[in-house]
């Protein structure tokens, strides 16, 4: 599982040096657009000491790579030889983004013996909005997530729920149909002071089936961790349906609910979560 993914500037040793502490299921170290132009080349530097201070609890890591083609080489290089766990693709627009990436990976990789990395592709565009099922079948993907900022601007929209929410489904739907974790809210990431929303945001997702969420706070971690846990309530509804279907030869009511297939499925996939 990973619930929560707290973005950390690559550039910042301060919130380096406290990443462990958040509670973060995984830690993104962003070489990207939280660090300015003159401070990357000593951020990609800076990688082989950030990446083990944030992994110290066992958080996964994650380097979000500059999609600029003069910066990306080094920046993967730089990942894969610190140690991180996988990349972010910024601004994936196709399947063959995500093979050059491939191909950049895999020499890297067998200089070192280790086993091949794991994308997630952040969709920032209303083309790959459109093109995210065929997104979702390049190699090396593990999840696809929205960048609901640049996916606005792109739209000369403003990020509010109403305009994110059809876009980021169906990229969810394209993640889901092809077997990938989906990440993210049906809303922005960048408003993280509004926590009661961001609670009724974490739950809608998950209903949605969304796995976790990103976020730009340590604030919202605890809120995002506990959305997509499955609550007390919820497990032992599934353990009720888990064993009263013991002794049932098909469908059966329970509580005035119809339990089928799919229902005894739901619990038991909610107990293995746990």
């Amino acid at each position: 599982m990973i619930r929560s993914l707290l973005y950390i500037p690559a550039s910042s040793e301060r919130f380096i040096a406290k990443a462990h502490e958040r509670g973060a299921d995984a830690i993104i170290l962003d070489l990207e657009d939280s660090v300015a132009e003159p401070d990357k080349d000593k951020a990609r530097a800076g990688l082989a000491d950030a990446i083990p201070l944030a992994r110290q609890r066992g958080a996964r890591i994650f380097v979000r790579v500059n999609h600029d083609p003069e910066r990306v080489t080094d920046d993967v290089e730089a990942a894969v030889r610190a140690g991180a766990d996988g990349l972010m693709l910024p601004k994936t627009e196709s399947a063959d983004d995500l093979a050059r990436l491939a191909a950049l990976l895999e020499p890297l990789e067998a200089a070192i013996a280790r086993l091949p990395f794991s994308v997630i592709g952040l969709i920032e565009s209303p083309a790959a909005v459109l093109d995210a099922r065929a997104i979702a079948r390049g190699p090396r993907l593990m999840a696809l997530a929205v960048g609901g900022e640049d996916l606005a601007l792109a739209m000369g929209a403003g990020p509010t729920s109403e305009v994110l929410r059809f876009p980021k489904l169906l990229v969810h739907y394209a993640a889901k149909a092809e077997g990938l974790m989906s990440i993210g809210l049906l809303r922005t990431v960048a408003d993280y002071s509004d926590h009661a929303a961001i609670r009724a945001a974490g739950r809608e997702a998950r209903d949605f089936g969304f796995d976790g969420a990103t976020c730009v706070h340590p604030a919202v971690v605890p809120l995002l961790n506990e959305a997509f846990t499955a609550s007390e309530t919820d497990l032992a509804w599934a353990r009720r349906v888990v064993e009263a279907a013991g002794g049932q030869p098909g469908a059966f009511a329970l509580d005035g609910q119809m339990i089928d297939a799919p229902v005894l499925a739901r619990a038991r996939r909610l107990l293995e979560e746990k």
